[in-house]
């Protein structure tokens, strides 16, 4: 299998609530709620690290569950989240797009 990395696309706003994510996609309105185990996720989505990696590194090491379940649910996660457009796929690193300095803080 080869290696899935992903990033967050920059057409979305989100914040962080007591440990979870709020996100909302700018094509579509829609609100998405992450849990605390998707939030690591989506903060680990830097487009460089491979989904694998994130995984076994931080998910596996907060959470009792077996690698490969913690994986394959979180492929399914980052696709779903890939369909409404607010995250991108590839099987190669992946570059972020530099901010508009109106973006930086």
């Amino acid at each position: 299998m080869s290696p899935l990395y992903f990033l967050r696309s920059r057409d979305i706003a989100a914040r962080e609530l007591d440990g979870e994510m709020m996100i909302m996609s700018s094509r579509t309105s829609r609100l998405f709620n992450l849990n605390e185990a998707g939030t690591l996720i989506w903060q680990a989505a830097d487009g460089s690290t491979p989904l694998e990696e994130v995984v076994t590194r931080r998910v596996c090491a907060i959470y009792h569950v077996e690698p490969e379940e913690a994986l394959r649910d979180a492929e399914n996660f980052v696709r779903e989240l890939a369909e409404h457009g607010i995250m991108q796929l590839s099987d190669q690193p992946i570059a972020a797009a530099p901010e508009a300095p109106e973006e930086r803080k």
